[in-house]
């Protein structure tokens, strides 16, 4: 009776996993792509009720590096199709999307990084580490503690190689450790488009997490990167202090970006308002 009883737990646990919250639908679209969280509380509360229901979902925040990535890589493409969360990461995307959409303000991977992590302390929804390197994401753990009193469970913690393959077996192992773990929420810090393509993997690999996608925010929360003063981040300009401290790996990347731009912005003022919004 006990086995059965047992069994009978299983099996509701797998079924609860496999039902999954279809994404909101958009609030705008930039560039061609939709973005249908309007800011970080919503992003949040999404990830906590999507990650207490033991579903498989991606967070990603677009921005235009994003946004220049998606138009020559195909698996990048793919996985953004997919997005069940996706937010305007970056003055720019956040102030074209507002065009459209009033209540959308800018929500970025390292704003949301330790209100989200606060959020999965305070449900008990454990979290596990995934990208970098072993010494920030050790630093990042010990932050992370500091930060909440100890309440945060860290299930896991895993760097992988530098010839790291998003869709290759290394990428399948980790999913394996993840899904081994019990995390709930995993903060994937690989870069874009690696992250994105890594964490549609594991959603359609039924990984019961939540895949989050935050870029450098563990190295920041490390202090292995100095992010921009917040004065940069609220005028929108982020993007000079990082031009400025990592010149010759940024230059072409920016000048890539302000090409898009001004290309969305043109097209951006054919727009008509859509929603009022908040």
């Amino acid at each position: 009776m006990q086995q059965k009883n047992t069994a009978a737990r299983a099996l509701v646990d797998l079924q609860s996993e496999r039902i999954a919250e279809p994404p909101s639908p958009p609030l705008a679209h930039v560039g061609g792509w939709p973005i249908n969280t309007p800011d970080m509380d919503t992003a949040i509360a999404a990830v906590i009720k999507r990650a207490k229901a033991r579903e498989a979902f991606t967070v990603f925040t677009l921005n235009l590096d994003h946004l220049v990535k998606l138009r020559s890589n195909e698996r990048f493409r793919l996985a953004y199709r997919e997005a069940d969360i996706v937010t305007a990461d970056g003055a720019p995307v956040a102030w074209l999307a507002r065009m459209q959409d009033r209540s959308i303000v800018r929500a970025t991977g390292s704003d949301m990084l330790l209100p989200l992590l606060d959020a999965a302390a305070d449900t008990h929804l454990p979290v596990f580490l995934f990208g970098s390197t072993e010494d920030v994401l050790a630093k990042a753990a010990h932050e992370i503690a500091d930060h909440t009193d100890g309440l945060l469970k860290i299930a896991g913690m895993l760097s992988p190689s530098r010839a790291f393959d998003p869709e290759g077996a290394e990428a399948d192992r980790a999913i394996e450790a993840i899904r081994r773990s019990g995390a709930r929420i995993c903060i994937v810090a690989l870069g874009a488009p690696k992250q994105e393509i890594f964490s549609a993997r594991a959603r359609a690999k039924g990984l019961a997490c939540g895949m989050v996608c935050a870029g450098a925010s563990l190295d920041f929360l490390a202090g292995a990167q100095v992010r921009a003063p917040k004065l940069f981040r609220k005028l929108g300009f982020e993007w000079i202090w990082r031009l400025a401290t990592n010149p010759r790996r940024l230059a072409k990347r920016y000048i890539e970006c302000a090409i898009v731009l001004a290309g969305l912005v043109i097209a951006g003022r054919r727009l008509p308002r859509q929603r009022s919004g908040a």
